[in-house]
């Protein structure tokens, strides 16, 4: 396998596969390292998977710029690369006399972002576009452009698709130390030695421990924790918008949502810890988080939950990303990308572009892209059950022709986690009760014994 490349991305999410692409597609020599046995390990699995306008972001930051670029190519590429887009809006509800009287400014916040379309809904209108939702609402701010995507799908084709124009994906290949001599980066990792004349850190949870090879990191990970709960899928016909809370300092706060898989969700908590890897969930805090789902939408009463899970974002003390080039050291920092990684991660990869370009040379004329389509994971258009087949998992209604697809091709699961988020196998009501010895058998089948 070639060892030498133009670039090392140091980290396989969202945000690292998303610049991987952006470099491959632009000609030059791309290596991926993942310290996981699959992509989307760490931050990136855990997530509300909603496409942002950028509305309530920092005005004038670089997140905001990222975001609203990010969410322009993705309208833009979506259906090249068979992602969906799940048509919405989003409601920021005021519960209290107090929420109400921030509505006003949350409204000019996202006219000076350029979101010119926000408007007011008094009590009478609110009831009218949401009639589930608990009477205790008192007004709300209406964002048309936010909608639901799939979190899995997008990273999964931007990997195909570097793939696709000569790019390498490592994986089980953690960066255990570096050097840099003579313009050239030297990486160790599990996988082997590495060499490349710029280095990216988009190592998420990792990231300021990474970027202590090339200096003092400027920022520090404390990794916080969102717990989600989901209900099962007649749940999703009580709300058509995105319910977002009024934020606070800290915290946009917990989140009402449909999910592209035909649920309703909420999420996420906001909770500080010293837990990298492991997002461990607490019972209390799942049942804060129900209850607080039934405050809003008091119909939820008696509908089960589906499933719980929990993410890590890795949050700084700094209250946007940290991306700047380090030209002296062949080094580029992508660090405390939060909640909003899976909106922005394209219009990051354009910046990183652009400073690569501005430290380290103009980037080759590309060819035209090849494009990469992936799976539809979506319950908005048509699944492969529809067409026959043997059905594996009943839940989610997967294929076994679909969990062998993902177990094939440029980038097979590499791990049972990497498989349900490639197919949704195991993700249902019964969480894998009744399918996961088949779903088992098949990828140890598939992967010749490997764990």
């Amino acid at each position: 396998m070639q060892r030498s490349f133009d670039i090392a991305v140091i980290g396989g999410g969202v945000v690292g596969l998303a610049i991987l692409r952006r470099f491959a597609t632009s000609g030059l020599s791309a290596v991926l390292l993942e310290r996981g046995a699959d992509i989307l390990n760490g931050a990136s699995k855990g997530n509300s998977a909603l496409l942002h306008t950028g509305f309530d972001a920092p005005t004038g930051s670089t997140e905001l710029a990222c975001m609203q670029a990010g969410y322009a190519e993705y309208l833009a590429i979506h259906e090249k690369l068979n992602l969906p887009l799940v048509q919405s809006t989003a409601l920021v509800v005021a519960w209290s006399e107090q929420e109400q009287a921030k509505l006003d400014g949350i409204m000019a916040k996202a006219h000076a972002n350029g979101v010119a379309d926000v408007r007011h809904v008094a009590r009478d209108e609110l009831r009218k576009l949401e009639p589930k939702l608990s009477p205790a609402a008192k007004a709300a701010v209406l964002v048309p452009g936010e909608h639901i995507i799939d979190a899995w799908s997008a990273p999964l084709a931007y990997a195909h698709q570097a793939l696709a124009h000569g790019a390498v994906i490592l994986r089980n290949a953690e960066v255990t130390g570096g050097n840099f001599s003579n313009g050239e980066w030297t990486l160790a990792s599990k996988a082997g030695p590495v060499t490349a004349r710029i280095v990216i850190n988009a190592a998420g949870n990792f990231g300021d421990l990474v970027e202590a090879m090339a200096r003092v990191s400027p920022f520090t990970i404390t990794p916080r924790r969102g717990q989600f709960v989901v209900f099962d899928k007649e749940a999703s016909q009580l709300v058509d918008a995105i319910i977002l809370p009024v934020p606070t300092e800290r915290t946009k706060g917990v989140v009402l949502f449909r999910t592209a898989y035909g649920n309703l969700a909420i999420g996420p908590t906001a909770e500080d810890v010293t837990e990298r890897e492991m997002a461990a969930t607490d019972t209390a805090t799942l049942e804060r988080l129900k209850a607080r789902a039934l405050d809003m939408v008091p119909s939820l009463a008696g509908i089960g939950v589906n499933a719980i899970y929990a993410g890590l974002r890795p949050a700084t003390e700094h209250k946007d990303y940290v991306i700047e080039a380090l030209p002296e050291r062949g080094w580029i920092t992508v660090g405390g990308i939060r909640s909003t990684g899976l909106t922005a991660c394209l219009g990051i990869a354009q910046h990183v572009a652009k400073l690569y370009a501005s430290h380290f040379g103009a980037l080759p004329n590309p060819p035209d892209p090849i494009w990469t389509p992936v799976p539809n994971l979506a319950e908005d258009r048509p699944r492969p059950y529809m067409q026959g087949g043997e059905i594996v998992c009943h839940c989610e209604r997967v294929t076994r022709g679909e969990i062998v697809a993902a177990l094939e091709g440029p980038l097979p699961a590499g791990d049972l986690g990497g498989l349900k988020r490639r197919t949704r196998a195991m993700m249902g009501r019964c969480q894998g009760f009744n399918c996961s010895a088949h779903v088992e058998a098949l990828f140890r089948e598939k992967s010749h014994g490997a764990a």
